[in-house]
């Protein structure tokens, strides 16, 4: 009898030759339930997320309401957030959480106090600077406390005016989205060009949930927007599931063949990462939408594909696992972004399958991925992967043992940050 997955602890043995059967709820989407925190953050309304994502991130993200004066409750499956005393200064932890540091970063310039921001070792090496220096130029005053570009950050509160701001976004979408949100408190309008705008489906999302609490935003050109501050409405809503976790089962059933009906998603998503089931069905997979049910069926065999990953960057590791069994060669572009991530995703899916066996290039901005496992079988030799303390790392690595024999995930609690449930919900969906 092989270990359960889901009481893995600290390696996690992937049992290889089955195939991906039966239906899964995701869990909701964290983008979005991140997105709905820090509004209540700004807005100071009561505030209800009905089923949002309780995950190590989120947990982070609601303390720091807490610390913040806000007022946060989770009862069955639904959150409140109502205002509260702000304090004259508080000490946040973001822990690995890069959402969270970059748009409390931009936040708590409208928020009065005296704010000390910092997080793990790895957060402290994702950059702040072309974010930080935005901001000064619309009034906040933040300091460096360690290494410029860096957290920990000290933020004085209270101190963002606005005015006029061009922003070089090629790092991350969340420099623009975490303005975009702040200047809704700020204290004269804010005109916003994005450059370079890496991930833009995800500053749609956050024009979307802006727009749910009723902020005045203004879009006169591509990448430019202007904010009117103003007070925000709170409210009530329900958090969808999340496309990003839905990958993983998705990419499954396409990788052995089997066939996943996935809940909780919805097909008018604004979610960037729903486009990966686009690149499923280019490799050959059945994507269908039944009554709001999401069904991917995997072909007989998969097919290469040439993306620029640009705007879905978390979905890389994905197609890299899958890529060695596709016919052909894969090849990913358009993400030099993903080295600054919670790890640099590029080399680390390319070290890791390199010690699979994977025939692969790592570029600057991508991976070339030979489908050799497609044409012979896959090698079977035992071989612990390492998941650098990123959940994505560890559920991609944890798809390539599916078809790769022997394949043991190193530190499989990773997938805590955005997804608790992993290794259980891969385990009920695995047919001998």
């Amino acid at each position: 009898m092989r270990p359960s997955l889901s009481s893995c602890k600290g390696q996690c043995p992937i049992p290889s030759g089955g195939t991906i059967e039966g239906s899964v709820r995701v869990p909701p989407s964290k983008s979005l339930t991140q997105r709905f925190l820090n509004l209540a953050l700004l807005a100071r309304q009561p505030t209800v997320l009905v089923g949002p994502l309780q995950s190590e991130d989120t947990e982070l993200f609601s303390k720091a309401l807490n610390q913040v004066g806000c007022q946060v409750a989770l009862a069955d499956d639904a959150m409140e957030i109502r205002p509260g005393h702000i304090p004259a200064s508080g000490e946040l932890f973001c822990g690995h959480n890069g959402t969270m540091l970059r748009f409390l970063t931009a936040s708590l310039t409208a928020i009065p106090g005296v704010w000390h921001l910092d997080g793990s070792d790895r957060l402290r090496q994702r950059p702040l600077g072309p974010l930080v220096e935005a901001l000064r130029s619309l009034g906040a005053r933040i300091e460096y406390l360690e290494t410029d570009g860096f957290a920990p950050l000290r933020i004085s509160g209270g101190s963002l005016e606005g005015g006029v701001v061009d922003i070089d976004a090629r790092l991350s979408s969340q420099f623009a989205s975490a303005i975009l949100m702040a200047a809704t408190a700020a204290k004269r309008p804010v005109d916003l060009r994005a450059r370079s705008l890496a991930s833009a489906p995800y500053v749609d999302l956050t024009l979307d949930t802006l727009g749910r609490f009723q902020a005045r935003v203004e879009a006169p050109g591509d990448n430019v927007w202007r904010v009117l501050p103003g007070p925000l409405q709170g409210g009530t809503w329900t958090m969808e599931g999340d496309f990003s976790a839905a990958a993983y089962p998705a990419a499954a059933a396409a990788l052995t063949g089997g066939k996943v009906r996935i809940e909780g998603v919805t097909s008018e998503s604004k979610q960037g990462d729903r486009r990966f089931l686009e690149v499923l069905a280019r490799m050959g997979a059945g994507v269908e939408w039944i009554s709001e049910v999401l069904e991917v069926t995997g072909p007989a065999a998969l097919r290469s594909v040439e993306v620029d990953f640009a705007d879905m960057p978390d979905q890389v590791p994905t197609l890299a696992a899958l890529a060695p069994f596709a016919a052909g060669t894969t090849t990913v572009a358009g993400v030099p972004h993903l080295r600054v991530k919670e790890s640099d995703r590029l080399a680390a899916m390319s070290t890791e399958l390199g010690k699979l066996g994977a025939d692969l290039d790592e570029l600057p901005d991508g991976l070339v991925v030979r489908g050799t496992w497609a044409e012979r079988p896959a090698p079977s030799g035992e071989t612990r992967v390492e998941t650098y303390g990123d959940h994505r790392i560890a559920m991609s690595l944890a798809l390539c043992g599916l078809r790769r024999p022997g394949v043991v995930v190193r530190q499989p609690e990773v997938v805590a940050k955005s997804y608790p449930a992993f290794w259980h919900d891969l385990e009920g969906l695995i047919r001998a």
